[in-house]
């Protein structure tokens, strides 16, 4: 199964080149691989293979990671204390690498929304039953996704952006917007993965998946719904700082380790909407690669 995405920088449609791929069609494809995915998808299996990530014997892996995937490793910085020469200690330090200063602008206008994850993004002006993922032709909604009535009015019907991170991809997701964080909570779940491949045989995931749910309330865009997804062989998700007090538009929230994961953001009814290129690509079933930091929505007049 190919999977195309248009390259928002390129201006090109593009196939993806997937981590696992064969591996991911087993699991969900074949009768064992079903089988067997109901042990996979299990917290203690994601968690320990994460853990064997932060070895010291899995940095043997980083180069030919590095070469397979075309990754421009000289636009990150090494590991804390560690050199040029030998920037990381383990599959996970390289994982979580981070962007060297201004290698990714953040988009500054009040008007305009920056991504904050560098990663394929579908976008929905309004999340409601005229509107499915184009998995299935199955609905989901703003009430499955946050599992607490305290937030299902206010995000209901809102705009939606979700952000998918294949393995290859920065794993850091940063703030879209300056304001106050007013509440934190985790969803438990399954682990299953978030992979096209995976989405097709269980359109469910996202209600399904763990998740982490943080309620901003931002400068510019109102109240938003920031949505993290576990997935199968996510270690766990970090978050770098207290989920609670004042945040700056850009700064790091957060960050995945190793495995292919998604950030939802909503929104509130009318605040804003997603680049009108976004929806546009997202009506042909078509993913947006973004760049962290680049315009992905704007205020609605």
């Amino acid at each position: 199964m190919e999977i195309k995405y248009f390259n928002r920088e390129n201006e090109s449609v593009d196939i993806e080149k997937v981590y696992g791929d064969k591996a991911v069609e087993w699991l969900y494809k074949s009768t064992t691989g079903k089988m067997l995915s109901r042990l996979l998808v299990k917290r203690p299996i994601s968690v320990l293979y994460g853990s064997l990530q932060g070895m010291s014997w899995s940095a043997s892996k980083v180069q030919p990671f590095i070469k397979n995937f075309n990754i421009k490793i000289d636009e990150y910085v090494p590991t804390e204390g560690r050199s040029e020469a030998d920037p990381y200690g383990s599959f996970n330090e390289f994982f979580i690498r981070r962007f060297k200063e201004g290698a990714r602008p953040i988009e500054q206008s009040t008007e305009l929304m920056p991504a904050f994850c560098e990663a394929r993004y579908f976008g929905y002006d309004s999340l409601n039953d005229d509107v499915s993922l184009p998995i299935k032709g199955r609905y989901w909604k703003s009430e499955a996704l946050l599992s607490n009535e305290k937030w299902n009015d206010v995000f209901t019907d809102g705009p939606c952006l979700l952000a998918r991170l294949c393995p290859v991809d920065y794993h850091r997701f940063h703030f879209p917007d300056d304001g106050e964080i007013i509440d934190h909570y985790r969803v438990p779940g399954a682990l299953h993965s978030v992979n096209p491949i995976a989405l097709k045989e269980v359109p469910e995931v996202f209600c399904d998946n763990e998740r982490q749910v943080t309620i901003l309330e931002t400068k510019n865009f109102g109240k938003l719904a920031y949505v993290e997804v576990g997935a199968i062989m996510v270690g766990k998700i970090v978050q770098s700082r207290a989920m609670s007090g004042a945040c700056k538009r850009g700064e790091e929230k957060g960050y995945f380790l190793f495995g292919g994961s998604t950030v939802i953001l909503l929104g509130e009814k009318g605040k804003w909407t997603p680049d009108p290129v976004v929806t546009e690509k997202t009506a042909q079933g078509m993913e947006v690669y973004q760049k962290l930091g680049s315009r992905i929505a704007q205020t609605k007049k």
